[in-house]
């Protein structure tokens, strides 16, 4: 069984990725701005802290087997695309000084690409999440440069919702993966079975990977 430190693990695809690990018998450092939602649990280690305070999200961090980030600098946050470059920049320094080798990353779908295109620059891509898809892209790239860290960078497929936990899903690298009816999917659950299934099996080391039903 691993140890995992899970950074947003109060989120909308975090919450769900804890249930998951605890799931499969792992034990979890749930980190959180406010760790007030997270359930009590034996398997759980609840720590409420500002992933900008990289001393505290250092020994946090320390003694883990791996880092999963479900952070997000929020939607509706006028500076998202600076505090979730510098976030996230700060979750991967820390990764490396709390001597964790391995950084699992949960970005978006904007960086897949479609002909040779990354979906984030289509005039078709909703403005409303232009910002936080162009950030998650521009981090991936600088991600792709650290050759310190086991790093992989997942990217859900486009339509992510609620639903049901299948524990079925197909994968896919850089562009998106489509069912027969050429729509991408995948509900949350199943992508926080993609997420523990990954830490689990490593098969995207220093890769990039998409989910999809």
């Amino acid at each position: 069984m691993m140890k995992i430190a899970l950074i947003g693990a109060t989120g909308y695809v975090g919450a769900n990725v804890l249930k998951e690990a605890l799931k499969h018998g792992h034990t979890v450092v749930a980190i959180a701005r406010n760790t007030d939602k997270v359930e009590d649990n034996d398997g759980v280690t609840k720590v409420a802290i500002d992933i900008a305070d990289e001393t505290k999200l250092v020994e946090a961090l320390a003694g883990s087997d791996i880092v999963v980030s479900a952070f997000n600098a929020g939607w509706t946050n006028p500076d998202l695309y600076n505090d979730f470059i510098k976030g996230s920049e700060t979750i991967q320094t820390a990764a490396k000084q709390a001597g964790v080798s391995r950084l699992l990353v949960v970005g978006g779908a904007g960086s897949l690409f479609i002909d040779g295109k990354q979906l984030v620059d289509s005039p078709q891509f909703p403005a409303e999440w232009k910002t936080g898809a162009t950030a998650a892209r521009d981090y991936l790239t600088e991600l792709r440069k650290e050759e310190e860290l086991d790093w992989t960078f997942l990217s859900p497929a486009i339509d992510l919702h609620p639903g049901e936990r299948t524990g079925q899903y197909r994968i896919g690298t850089e562009s998106p993966v489509f069912d027969d009816a050429g729509k991408c999917s995948i509900s949350v659950e199943d992508l926080a079975v993609a997420i523990v299934d990954e830490a689990e099996n490593k098969q995207f080391a220093k890769k990039r990977f998409t989910v999809g039903y």
